[in-house]
């Protein structure tokens, strides 16, 4: 949980590293807020109006990590639009987001894991 909060802290922070597991943690608990949410708002009968919000209020912080994510692997953040090529793209900014990062400092900033 600390991993998702710690995402909404930096708000908009889109420089320096996020390792692997701080992004991956954020994403999990993203989707377990977005099906919690549609759960609830099913049950209201409320046609998706808090979830829609929730992705809003998600969509910063969320290009944000994967933004450090790819500096992590010393990818720029640009990098994320490759999602738009379809089937091709996904595939291959997933693929980037389960590489190991750099070991030591890179263009982006230091190791996050300090190794």
């Amino acid at each position: 949980m600390e991993f998702f909060i710690d995402a909404y802290r930096q708000y908009a922070n889109f420089e320096g590293r996020a390792n692997r597991q701080r992004f991956w943690m954020f994403y999990l608990f993203y989707i377990i807020f977005v099906f919690v949410i549609s759960f609830i708002e099913a049950i209201l009968g409320i046609g998706g109006f808090i979830s829609g919000l929730f992705a809003l209020a998600s969509l910063i912080p969320t290009l944000a990590i994967a933004a450090r994510r790819l500096h992590d692997i010393d990818k720029s953040g640009w990098w994320q639009l490759i999602v738009f090529i379809p089937i091709i793209g996904i595939i291959v900014l997933i693929i980037f987001f389960i590489k190991e990062g750099t070991v030591g400092a890179n263009r982006f900033g230091e190791d996050p894991l300090s190794r």
